[in-house]
């Protein structure tokens, strides 16, 4: 356990640039407290004490804005930096060395039964205010960008915008070719299809009209 905690300060040293000590980390950061408090509830739901563990969960929740619950599995080194908001539920899976920014949800859609939150890779990050809902799988060095909300797999060494998230670099390389300018306009477009349908049927008419002369 000491081990652990001494490895998860080296990681917040490591990523944040503001971390000016140890014993900083140690007392201030919620982020940090928050990953200690997992990992005492954790190991308290895995000898089946799931109301202690849910306790030491939700006093952890009142004093780090952070919610994770303990039946979580979670890798060496994650680094929720800030934290406030920051939710991860029952199911979810997360590898090593992931970073996780305020406000992000690793959540459910409600549609799903047994595994219901996502599981993620190694090296992946999460934006701020992004949420990842659903038993989806986010690859290895992923980057989910701040306030995307991730419906579908997203694929190793990406990175995925927007509402609903798509994958925008895959291995370095630009993939997306939407233009955002030339935005085709959806009532123009609709309007030009019921013309077209009027002109069909004023042709029809007129056929049938000189039919019957």
């Amino acid at each position: 356990m000491f081990r652990t905690i001494k490895e998860d300060i080296n990681c917040f040293l490591a990523r944040d640039p503001a971390a000016r000590s140890a014993l900083e980390i140690l007392f201030l950061y919620p982020g940090f407290k928050a990953i200690c408090m997992y990992r005492i509830a954790h190991r308290l739901y895995r000898h089946h004490l799931l109301f202690l563990a849910r306790w030491v969960s939700q006093r952890c929740s009142k004093k780090t804005g952070i919610e994770i619950h303990p039946a979580a599995r979670i890798g060496r080194r994650l680094f929720i930096d800030h934290g406030t908001g920051v939710v991860i539920g029952e199911t979810t899976e997360i590898g090593d060395d992931v970073t996780i920014y305020q406000g992000a949800t690793l959540g459910g859609t409600g549609k799903d039964v047994g595994k219901r939150h996502p599981t993620l890779g190694n090296g992946v990050m999460v934006g701020a205010g992004a949420k990842v809902l659903g038993p989806l799988q986010i690859g290895d060095y992923a980057k989910i960008a701040a306030g995307a909300v991730v419906l579908t797999d997203i694929p190793p060494n990406s990175t995925a915008v927007g509402v609903p998230a798509r994958v925008v670099r895959l291995d370095g390389v630009r993939v997306d070719s939407f233009d955002q300018i030339h935005v085709p306009d959806p009532v123009a477009q609709e309007i030009a299809r019921l013309e077209a349908e009027i002109n069909l049927l004023k042709q029809s008419r007129e056929e049938n009209s000189n039919e019957n002369l």
